[in-house]
């Protein structure tokens, strides 16, 4: 009995169709990553607007050290996103 063996057309095909909903599947993780991302920096926004709910008054070493952690953490993704840094070339 013999099988059937697709042309190299039907190969070459079978290829394009698999990479065409390959990116489509990544647009669409990225457009979802991207959405997530631009959540979180809203939020971030909206805390800094409020002065991160920290009252004049009740500001301390602690409040102060709290924010140079999130600097930090900031500062290793900026560092990452445009190559700077320990990330610089």
């Amino acid at each position: 009995m013999t099988t059937h063996r697709p042309t190299q057309s039907a190969r070459s095909q079978l290829r394009s169709e698999t990479a065409r909903r390959n990116r489509e599947a990544a647009l669409a993780a990225f457009i979802a990553k991207k959405a997530e991302i631009d959540a979180m920096l809203a939020r971030l926004q909206a805390l800094s607007d409020e002065h991160f709910n920290c009252h004049p008054d009740e500001v301390g070493w602690a409040t102060v050290g709290t924010l140079d952690h999130y600097a930090g953490l900031l500062r290793q993704i900026t560092d990452s996103a445009f190559g700077e840094g320990e990330h610089a070339s």
